[in-house]
């Protein structure tokens, strides 16, 4: 759905699902520097200057730029009721022709744990993904070890389908990672992921 100015905005129960801008820096910037110590474990080692006004500036240009050319839709997390933002979500690497496919990250910042945020603001980009761009195939990945993580990719859909070795480098280490997909017509029964 487009919301102002033709930018998009995916609207769940809770949250509201937009591109970045200029404007969510300090929001984005204080969130990160106080979820650092939960984050870093599992994304890439940060640049120095990840938390620099500048480094988001680029951030905000490369996510108006991917959507433009639909390679990627790199998303906010606002909830509905104080515009707080709560974390980012991103359906990347997008493939067009016989794949029709993308690829999900995602991050919720530390205050916001466990509160059924990301599970929400998966399923509306998910349904976004098979229903508005046409996608047939969604694959997100993480480490082993992050239950959380799994749970809320099973508990959204997705489906366990094996293990990437040295996927990622993650804190400063090639990683292996789970694979999991969410296919817009699965007729795969339920999985044991192994938890």
């Amino acid at each position: 759905m487009l919301g102002l100015r033709g930018k998009l905005r995916i609207e769940t129960e809770r949250l509201i699902l937009r591109l970045p801008m200029h404007s969510d820096y300090r929001q984005w910037a204080d969130l990160r520097r106080q979820s650092s110590g939960f984050l870093t474990p599992w994304e890439p080692t940060w640049s120095d200057d990840h938390l620099t006004r500048r480094a988001f500036t680029n951030r905000v240009t490369w996510a108006t730029r991917c959507f433009k050319t639909d390679t990627a839709l790199p998303l906010f997390l606002l909830r509905r009721e104080d515009d707080r933002l709560l974390g980012a979500i991103t359906l990347d690497n997008i493939r067009r022709g016989p794949a029709q496919a993308g690829t999900l990250g995602y991050w919720v910042g530390a205050p916001y744990l466990r509160q059924g945020y990301m599970r929400e603001a998966i399923g509306g980009v998910v349904h976004h993904a098979f229903k508005v761009m046409d996608l047939s195939r969604i694959e997100a990945a993480c480490l082993p070890e992050n239950v959380a993580s799994r749970g809320v990719l099973e508990r959204a859909g997705f489906k366990y389908e094996g293990v990437a070795q040295s996927y990622l480098q993650i804190n400063g280490r090639w990683r292996n990672h789970v694979l999991y997909a969410n296919l817009r017509h699965d007729r795969r029964g339920r999985t044991d992921a192994g938890l």
